[in-house]
């Protein structure tokens, strides 16, 4: 089987955390690196150090040449038009940052409105609240059901001529509801409504085809998809990014620059100020060729497997609640467990070397919707197995022994 043996390609898994096998469930929150990325990371600094774009020398027209090389295989991997719409961010909330000012804060009026989702991750969230303070604009959400998925008759309702935006996440990274966004594009598109999707936790798990599903900005980051940190993605169409002002200024996002007057550069560049991340940009790359020489539908077969024997599990214990349990999910599981806190679990678990998180997830609205501080989030990736899922529910077991 294509998985058995890919936890080998991920050193960090080979040590012992308590005196046990480390068991990682805590991809989403950042994903393990391959050797690939890693020795692209290494190859960089020992062989090809150097800014790039301007120097003349090999060095540079090396570095150079991988960078833009990877813009070309980020517009590839998701079927974006150019390479031109692809920007370098730090990550996602950079890439929503950067719309929520440049493109979005120039279109608001007083009382104008954004809708996002109850579901959103904070970085979601307050950048929208942000802009909305400063125009005196208003937020409207779009409210979730007991099982984490999207009231899309609510979505509708909330839709009027005061609404200039929306942004929506495609998976959520506490409940793993893999939301109908095409249907959600189609729905801002027939209101004459420009849309942005955060796609952090989705760009790993299903395959994206920005032709197929039309957005008008994708965004996600590199650390959850086995690049480093530090380094993600915003897609936006052409006629978008060309009619935005940078968010930036700086070097290389221009043409000239004099006292009186400064000439942007192009897109992509005009939105990337200052000396990148290119070795993550390069690595990020290779992270991409990794997951497309595995194929994105096996990573989602193996991941939704997973998943299913999972939640399977975990449903015959008798104090465990699962809380998210959409039809469509990515490989996510929160829970909690009668009588425990998720901090304490946490601490048990990683006595047992198992990494999961524990906490808000950065998305309290979701806590208080379904009235709870906090959940136990096991999320899988392409090196987990049926064997780190069997010690995960142990190790629940033990927990419960240990509180009752």
């Amino acid at each position: 089987m294509l998985f058995e043996n890919i936890k080998e390609n991920f050193p960090i898994l080979e040590q012992k955390i308590n005196g046990k096998n480390l068991v990682y469930l805590d991809s989403a929150a950042t994903t393990q690196k391959p050797n690939e990325v890693i020795d692209s990371l290494n190859n960089y600094y020992k062989n090809n150090n150097s800014n790039i774009h301007r120097g003349i020398h090999t060095l540079s027209q090396r570095a150079t040449e991988d960078y833009e090389n990877t813009r070309e295989i980020i517009a590839n991997f998701i079927g974006a038009t150019s390479s031109k719409e692809i920007i370098f961010v730090r990550g996602a909330t950079e890439a929503i940052n950067l719309i929520a000012n440049s493109y979005v804060k120039p279109l608001l009026n007083e009382n104008d409105e954004i809708i996002i989702s109850q579901m959103e991750h904070h970085a979601n969230i307050v950048p929208w609240q942000m802009v909305c303070e400063e125009k005196k604009a208003k937020l409207k959400i779009i409210p979730i059901d007991n099982n984490g998925e999207l009231i899309l008759k609510e979505f509708n309702n909330k839709i009027n001529e005061r609404t200039k935006f929306i942004s929506i996440n495609h998976v959520s990274n506490s409940l793993g509801t893999i939301n109908p966004i095409k249907e959600i594009i189609q729905i801002a598109h027939q209101n004459n409504i420009k849309i942005m999707i955060d796609g952090a936790q989705a760009i790993q798990h299903l395959e994206i085809d920005m032709k197929e599903i039309n957005a008008d900005f994708y965004c996600f980051s590199g650390h959850k998809m086995y690049a480093p940190t530090g380094i993600g993605v915003l897609y936006g169409k052409m006629d978008l990014l060309e009619l935005m002002p940078p968010y930036q200024g700086g070097g290389d996002m221009i043409k000239s620059v004099t006292f009186e007057k400064t000439i942007y550069n192009d897109i992509p560049n005009k939105f990337e100020a200052g000396t990148p991340n290119i070795s993550g940009a390069i690595a990020l790359g290779k992270a991409i060729e990794y997951i497309s020489q595995i194929g994105i539908n096996n990573i989602n077969k193996h991941e939704t497997d997973l998943l299913n024997y999972a939640t399977s599990k975990l449903k015959q214990i008798d104090k465990v609640r699962i809380i998210g349990e959409a039809k469509k999910k990515a490989a996510v599981i929160s829970f909690i467990i009668e009588g425990i806190h998720p901090h304490d679990i946490g601490t048990i678990m990683d006595s047992y070397g198992i990494a999961i998180r524990a906490g808000h997830h950065c998305t309290q609205p979701v806590m208080d919707f379904y009235d709870i501080p906090a959940t136990a989030r096991a999320s899988f990736a392409i090196y987990n197995t049926k064997k780190d899922v069997d010690e995960l529910i142990k190790a629940i077991e033990k927990c419960i022994e240990v509180f009752a």
